[in-house]
């Protein structure tokens, strides 16, 4: 391989993400906002484009026009030096069906490769939480020979059943022996060192392109396949002994600190979501949103700065333990331990605690939200409570989590 390997980078954007209902009901799961400014999707993108990887394309599939709006609008790169992050919209080229998995989806989006001819294709998902420099996963890639290298992080051994779990070769760490996709039974894959552990899958991987184009093309041809990366070609490339692991505790990012070393989270669920959401407010934050040395970047510009206003004592309007993005105004109301976005309003006497409020809500006077999230555009009338009650809550129609999170979907009114 040559000594400056072309990297094509791949982003898996196309999943339906049910578990997130109803915050995926209008949208695709990597358009979700998260943290105030962002999309999940900022986050891969960012660690991409940071890491040096200027060449991106991301499948989308399921209700793709904000996430493709996103895209076009914020990620836009040089063309004078040919560098490109594109949306690939799901397009019958192999066929018609849409894309049946994640294997294929790359399978009908050959033609990417084709164009671009890659030495190496790095794949990601698009919805986790995390920092990563992906060069120093493909420099452990070249220097193995493996074919394949997938990226493993330790968790819990009772959340197996929600990953690729990774055992590797007993003589060599950096070798997988087996992968086994979402094992009901995780005897066995449990860590040397850490029984209470194992090895998961983070779904992102380093491939030689000519092996990944010979795996692919197989894959289509198997009607017993589920055309899935992780249930499909992984496990194969692990049973011939050409799959290597790089272990995400290794990674080393410019500017992180001891706290957030190594941070990543699945926010498939709505509690996950809403705990990675308040992971980013503490004083030192698990998750630290401001590392100059590798930024988050998206698209909010030409907002006006936050305002609080009010300044008697019975009517203060402030905010204490939070993230408060451009263009909200507190305006006599208080948000504790929350995290508001762009354009949101909060008014007098009204309260918004430990929530997590998306872009151009309306909390009227008197209003209370509590352990809630609130999707775009909703309106908390005067008086009215979100979040509190459970069971009102549901009987009004609201979504609650198994944690006791109240999910209000976009452009919902709540009322007394």
């Amino acid at each position: 391989m040559r000594a400056n390997p072309r990297v094509l980078a791949i982003v898996l954007a196309g999943g339906e993400g049910k578990r997130l209902m109803p915050l995926t009901r209008d949208r695709a799961k990597p358009a979700v906002p998260f943290g105030g400014t962002y999309r999940l999707i900022d986050f891969s993108l960012s660690n991409i484009i940071n890491s040096g990887y200027l060449k991106v394309v991301v499948l989308t599939q399921y209700k793709s026009h904000s996430l493709d709006r996103h895209i076009s609008k914020t990620w836009q790169m040089s063309n004078l030096l040919g560098n490109y992050v594109t949306p690939v919209p799901a397009q019958q080229r192999r066929g018609k069906n849409w894309y049946l998995g994640s294997a294929d989806a790359i399978y009908q989006s050959l033609n990417v490769m084709d164009d671009e001819r890659p030495d190496i294709v790095l794949v990601t998902g698009a919805d986790n939480i995390y920092r990563m420099d992906f060069s120093q996963m493909v420099e452990q890639h070249i220097d193995s020979g493996f074919d394949l290298t997938v990226a493993g992080i330790r968790q819990p051994i009772e959340l197996a059943s929600s990953f690729g779990i990774i055992d590797t070769d007993k003589s060599n760490p950096r070798k997988v022996a087996r992968f086994v996709e979402k094992p009901t039974d995780p005897t066995g894959l449990e860590l040397p060192d850490a029984p209470d552990h194992v090895l998961a899958s983070m779904g992102n991987y380093v491939f030689n392109t000519d092996a990944l184009i010979e795996s692919l093309l197989a894959d289509a041809d198997h009607d017993g396949s589920k055309h899935d990366m992780g249930g499909n070609i992984v496990p194969e490339f692990a049973a011939n002994g050409n799959c290597g692991v790089y272990d995400f505790t290794y990674n080393e990012v410019p500017g992180a600190q001891e706290r957030d070393r190594n941070y990543w989270r699945d926010v498939g669920t709505i509690d996950s979501f809403y705990d990675a959401n308040l992971d980013l407010i503490a004083v030192s934050p698990v998750f630290n949103l401001y590392n100059s040395r590798w930024p988050l970047l998206t698209g909010y510009t030409g907002l006006p700065p936050a305002k609080f206003v009010y300044g008697h004592h019975e009517r203060l309007g402030h905010a204490l333990d939070s993230i408060v993005s451009p263009g909200v105004i507190v305006s006599g109301g208080e948000v504790i331990g929350s995290v508001i976005s762009p354009g949101v309003r909060v008014n007098s006497w009204a309260s918004v605690r430990e929530s997590v409020i998306f872009d151009d809500c309306n909390i009227a006077r008197n209003a209370h939200v509590e352990r809630a999230i609130l999707d775009k555009r909703v309106v908390v009338e005067e008086g009215a409570i979100v979040g509190v009650d459970k069971e009102h809550d549901r009987a009004r129609g609201f979504h609650v989590s198994e944690g006791g999170i109240t999910v209000v979907p976009k452009n919902a009114r709540v009322t007394v």
